[in-house]
């Protein structure tokens, strides 16, 4: 029998002992909130979401684990389709668990249930917050980086647009100096900059390979001026990890103002929807790289979706594209035994998730349910 017993959360919170962050402000925390979904055979299935974890911790006690105790893990569509209309990020999470349940009811890893993937191993680029209080935040920035570059990784994202254009532009310019055109690098803006702002990066972006894209240069809503920017600068451009539903993309794909798109599978209202946006970027020939910064089973589940699409080209040498890959300050990085080696992951063969998961980091870092901000 495949209907629900019982649901577990893990809210779990970690205090940096630095503050960092980008355009929109430092973090103090890192949190991560697991659930657990038990089925009366026995199966069960894992899911992350995000969001303030009281928040969080109240919509699951009181409305959504009464409403799925009893109710057939069968149903997942339709279950996903209801607690979207009062909590779309817990729709996400239980869209994992739900899928995960049917993965080991039928014996197969995620791949395999969903048709099986394409790729053994994908690339991921290393992602940065570069911003930290006092004027040595650039030296640190620098640091961090160079530390990624010593583990392995060849594909990196840092952050624009926290500090004045010189600053930022002086900060990039070092860490050009020390990555060469071997690495190759994203810039994120966080939707910072109106276009007038985003072009006066062109005189430099002119003299750089080696950029992968820039993203979110100006606030999503802002179609028109996108589509400036990208007849107007030598950079790809790319944004939508907000975005919540394939239609949303649909005004930037169809008015051609971005060259790659960026779903995030805890910002989709269940995996089906973010996997739609996947086949909606290949649908349009642009290419689509997973924002997966705030989550580690969820980034899990973009490497599975990543590995199951086709190329983005059919020419030699462009393979796929990259999910993205935290590598700041974070324990909740570690849930889940999946390690990039060179900046490749190998994409899990097993039964259901196929990697296991780390007790002892749900235990020691379990919400207690203090304030904090």
């Amino acid at each position: 029998m495949l209907q629900i017993e019982r649901v577990e959360t893990y809210p779990l919170l970690y205090q940096l002992r630095e503050p960092y962050g980008d355009a929109n402000g430092y973090k103090k925390y890192r949190t991560c909130f697991l659930l657990r979904i038990v089925t009366r055979s026995g199966l069960d299935g894992w899911g992350e979401c995000i969001d303030w974890l009281p928040t969080l911790t109240v919509g699951f006690e009181q409305r959504i684990i009464p409403f799925l105790i009893g109710k057939e893990a069968t149903k997942r569509l339709q279950l996903v389709k209801i607690i979207s209309k009062w909590h779309q990020r817990a729709a996400a999470g239980v869209s994992m668990a739900l899928t995960e349940i049917m993965a080991k009811k039928a014996g197969v890893s995620i791949c395999e249930l969903w048709g099986g993937r394409q790729h053994q191993t994908l690339p991921v680029y290393a992602s940065f917050q570069s911003y930290s209080q006092g004027t040595e935040w650039p030296k640190q920035s620098v640091k961090r980086v160079e530390q990624a570059i010593a583990d392995g990784f060849t594909q990196l994202k840092v952050k624009i647009g926290g500090r004045t254009i010189a600053e930022d532009q002086a900060h990039i310019s070092a860490l050009q100096h020390l990555i060469g055109e071997k690495v190759h690098l994203a810039l994120d803006a966080n939707q910072s900059y109106d276009a007038a702002a985003a072009l006066k990066w062109e005189k430099l972006f002119r003299n750089w390979s080696n950029l992968m894209w820039l993203e979110e240069p100006l606030p999503m809503d802002r179609t028109a001026d996108y589509k400036l920017l990208r007849s107007a600068l030598s950079v790809p451009l790319a944004g939508g990890e907000n975005l919540q539903h394939g239609r949303q993309y649909l005004p930037l794909l169809t008015q051609a103002a971005l060259d790659l798109i960026q779903p995030d599978t805890m910002h989709h209202d269940g995996l089906d929807s973010y996997r739609d946006s996947l086949q909606l970027a290949r649908q349009f020939g642009i290419r689509v790289s997973s924002h997966a910064f705030d989550g580690t089973l969820s980034r899990l589940y973009a490497v599975f979706a990543h590995a199951c699409l086709p190329p983005w080209s059919k020419m030699e040498g462009n393979g796929m594209e990259p999910v993205e890959w935290d590598v700041m300050e974070n324990p909740f990085t570690g849930l889940f035994s999946l390690r990039p080696v060179k900046g490749v992951v190998h994409v899990p063969e097993g039964v259901g998730l196929g990697v296991e998961m780390d007790a002892e980091i749900l235990k020691r870092y379990r919400w207690d349910g203090r304030t904090y901000q």
